[in-house]
């Protein structure tokens, strides 16, 4: 009998790229698939616009769930006003996103975010964030490396805090690449962080606790096959799964 995979749950986007003429569709970037992979999962995409108890059953049956990059996330959800350079909203995809992240933490399902994912996690738990790290973090370094630079484009160092799960995992220092223009704020509850870039941004948070619920700002997917480190991240979660 062969060795059943874990199943990993990835919520997607609304892509509103195509005419108006065609029908809506919901995506995500295959570079996530393509680690979770070779990580040794088999990874689902999860729609959106999906009723609560449809959703459930859904969540109910994955053995973990990743939360994924993309745009930024409404501020209403932290109790913000939005900002003019917070840009990309997706209700539909907040919706899911904080759901299910909050089921994850109430149940101790293993999750890991990337990016946007770290930062949903961080609202969802209770957290806040900086809706423009340059406009809002005084004497930051560069982040947002997007269009200009590919997605492997090792942006700047980052250093783990001691005694975490990240620590454990990369040591205490990585290079990284940098694709956000938003970073975590006020950590949530019951969090910490354990990854900071050289101007104090916050680049990891995880849950103070026995699971596995580790979010990073960077996107470790684009260096899984130069930095054995970032595939060590992902085979983690794979296997806390």
């Amino acid at each position: 009998m062969s060795h059943r995979k874990p199943l990993i749950g990835i919520p997607t986007f609304h892509d509103t790229t195509l005419p108006d003429k065609l029908p809506a569709r919901f995506a995500m970037s295959r570079p996530y698939i393509t680690a979770l992979v070779a990580a040794g999962a088999a990874p689902i995409l999860l729609p959106l616009a999906l009723d609560r108890e449809t959703l459930r059953v859904l969540f109910d049956r994955i053995d973990g769930l990743f939360l994924a990059g993309g745009g930024d996330l409404d501020p209403s959800c932290y109790h913000q006003g939005l900002y003019v350079k917070t840009e990309g909203i997706d209700p539909l995809r907040d919706e899911a996103e904080m759901i299910m992240a909050r089921w994850a933490l109430e149940e101790n399902k293993p999750l890991l975010g990337v990016c946007r994912g770290a930062q949903a996690l961080n609202v969802a738990a209770g957290g806040t964030l900086f809706q423009d790290v340059a406009d809002f973090v005084p004497n930051a370094i560069r982040h947002q490396y997007y269009p200009e630079f590919p997605r492997e484009y090792v942006a700047h160092p980052i250093e783990t805090v001691g005694a975490t799960r990240l620590g454990d995992i990369l040591g205490d220092t990585a290079n990284i690449n940098s694709f956000h223009h938003q970073a975590i704020d006020r950590v949530a509850p019951g969090f910490k962080v354990s990854a900071y870039a050289p101007d104090g941004v916050i680049e990891a948070i995880e849950r103070d606790h026995d699971g596995f619920t580790v979010a990073v700002q960077w996107h470790p997917e684009s260096l899984v096959t130069t930095d054995a480190g970032m595939m060590r991240l992902f085979q983690t979660f794979v296997d806390a799964a």
